[in-house]
């Protein structure tokens, strides 16, 4: 894929999102390169149409990027509940709308962001969408640092095949909240629900990326334009 094409794919499903701001919400910003060009939109909005938001940044990197576009920041002692979060994903079901996300690095905030919030929508390219969650990339798992290779071990044997995430200096990736993140490659997922409960009783683990039945709405931008997904009806 053209990583120009696709960039311009990104910016197309970012700026959509923009629109759905209204004066007055409250946002959750979401982190990755797609929700930085909704950020990117936003701030022109703010600037240019005088909206008056307040948004709680899901990870420092986003903070930072919202703080230079003068986007006022706020947080949870402020706002328990927000009205709109626009987030991006690594994997879009299609039909369910269910999710995976962390592979930014930030999931445990932003899960802790999408669940305040009254509607969570997800701005993705393409690429992003499978038939089934696990066909393009693993399930981060965010743990924390003490007794790790205890909490592999029990991901193993769930199936996960986990590897330790590094960064770029070869050293244990950490989180913005000072922890390590597991990646664990089920591949395919017949059932993501009964594979996330296992997940939420994993003693170490705080958190997975597997986001079911959290998205409101996707987004989605490709080469026929952008469309917006709504979950098939049960």
């Amino acid at each position: 894929m053209d990583p120009s094409e696709q960039n311009k794919w990104k910016k197309a499903a970012g700026e959509a999102a923009a629109k759905l701001v209204e004066d007055g919400m409250v946002l959750g910003l979401g982190t990755g390169s797609t929700t930085a060009y909704f950020l990117s939109a936003l701030g022109r909005r703010l600037a240019e149409d005088g909206l008056r938001i307040t948004g709680i940044a899901t990870s420092e990197q986003t903070a930072t990027q919202a703080r230079s576009l003068r986007i006022p920041l706020t947080s949870f002692a402020e706002h328990t509940e927000l009205d709109l979060t626009v987030d991006g994903a690594d994997e879009v079901e299609l039909g369910t709308l269910s999710l995976i996300k962390g592979h930014g690095g930030a999931l445990l905030r932003e899960k802790i962001v999408a669940s305040a919030s009254k509607r969570l929508v997800i701005v993705a390219d393409q690429s992003k969408l499978v038939e089934r969650l696990g066909s393009l990339v693993a399930v981060p798992v965010e743990v924390v640092r003490f007794g790790w290779q205890a909490t592999a071990r029990c991901l193993a044997k769930l199936g996960g095949n986990p590897s330790l995430r590094l960064g770029n200096d070869q050293k244990p990736f950490l989180t913005n909240g000072g922890n390590f993140i597991m990646d664990c490659a089920f591949g395919p997922i017949p059932n993501p629900k009964e594979t996330a409960h296992h997940l939420d009783h994993v003693v170490g683990a705080i958190e997975h990326g597997l986001f079911l039945g959290l998205s409101s709405e996707v987004i989605l931008s490709g080469r026929d334009g952008v469309r917006i997904l709504q979950k098939a009806r049960s």
